[in-house]
């Protein structure tokens, strides 16, 4: 064979092995999510995927279904466990029958005014470790959280302070927020989102616990219920990407570093973007005669110390638990957010 020939055949296997080579190294990460593609969040989703995608060339792909399209909302995590698919893009608080310490992953419900504040614990306040430590009996690896902001209470009555929590009947969560409300005099109702309009219509509840002020707006809510807590102080639930831990160890260092890049970008959207959608409603719920409240310091305070109270009985539950709020108690004395 000519030199020439030689040449062009080592070549030729050579870019066949290096395109071998990058095939291999393709990968497709299948993520649920419980948000639907017109949400908020939903759209910030489809951001994150085409980011790590253009990022990463191409090599990773992400194959994101959405409205909890595979199973169910709850069974997200387990069916990330069990590699049905590879990654939960839910809430930790689904998986609270597991452990009561998950609640904390998710909403320490009055622990923090800001989402920010509650990043920066997940971020640079051990959080991010504590998560990993709760999450790997379960072969489960946390890369981040996402949150836009706290959600806004809206009632049929005024809510000034929380003085007049006392003998207030709203739709409520099942679990640690109806605990709160309890201590605080409330009377909290355990019912189905989709029962809202019809219990505020009849007068069943005087208010609800739904969302934020934008997504309250965006619903209707405020077509009813002319009283609304803005900022809100009360819950700022936050979900999460989470992977499979052998799937995540799986990926090189750069393809792991892509992945946190781009959720860290998703992180900082989401808080943009509420913010931006809470100050836009803001005028929506003035003409429609919307009072809003702003609860004091003092106010903010005591709910976060009847909260922290709940902590502490959710704390004897497991040791999981008592870890977790312990590292939400440390790093509220370290912003100075609790004495």
């Amino acid at each position: 064979m000519k030199l020439s020939n030689k040449l062009a055949v080592t070549t030729a296997l050579a870019f066949g092995l290096l395109a071998s080579a990058a095939t291999a190294a393709d990968i497709t990460l299948r993520i649920q999510t419980h948000q639907g593609t017109n949400t908020t969040q939903g759209r910030l989703l489809a951001n994150f995927v085409d980011d790590v995608q253009v990022m990463s060339d191409g090599a990773i792909e992400i194959e994101m279904f959405y409205s909890s399209a595979v199973v169910a909302s709850a069974e997200t995590f387990d069916a990330a466990m069990n590699g049905i698919i590879d990654c939960d893009m839910t809430n930790g608080s689904y998986q609270t029958g597991k452990n009561p310490a998950f609640q904390f992953v998710a909403d320490t419900m009055g622990g923090y005014d800001t989402a920010m504040q509650y990043l920066a614990w997940v971020n640079f306040g051990g959080g991010r470790e504590a998560i990993n430590e709760l999450y790997a009996p379960y072969n489960m690896h946390f890369v981040g959280a996402q949150v836009g902001g706290q959600e806004s209470l809206n009632s049929s009555k005024p809510l000034p302070g929380i003085e007049s929590v006392k003998g207030w009947k709203f739709r409520s969560p099942p679990g640690m927020e109806t605990e709160i409300f309890q201590s605080l005099g409330a009377s909290p109702i355990v019912m189905d989102f989709t029962e809202i309009f019809t219990a505020l219509e009849t007068g069943i509840i005087d208010g609800a616990d739904a969302s934020t002020l934008a997504v309250n707006t965006s619903l209707g809510i405020y077509d009813i219920a002319k009283h609304t807590t803005y900022p809100g102080f009360h819950s700022m639930s936050s979900d999460q990407l989470a992977c499979r831990t052998d799937v995540w160890e799986g990926l090189s260092p750069s393809q792991q570093r892509i992945i946190e890049t781009a959720h860290k970008k998703l992180m900082a959207d989401y808080v943009m973007v509420t913010i931006v959608e809470n100050g836009e409603a803001i005028s929506k719920v003035a003409e429609k005669g919307v009072t809003l409240y702003d609860w004091s310091a003092e106010d903010r305070a005591a709910f976060r110390e009847a909260a922290k109270s709940a902590w502490d009985e959710w704390a004897k539950k497991s040791p999981e638990a008592a870890s977790m709020v312990e590292s939400h108690k440390t790093f509220l004395k370290r912003i100075g957010l609790s004495n």
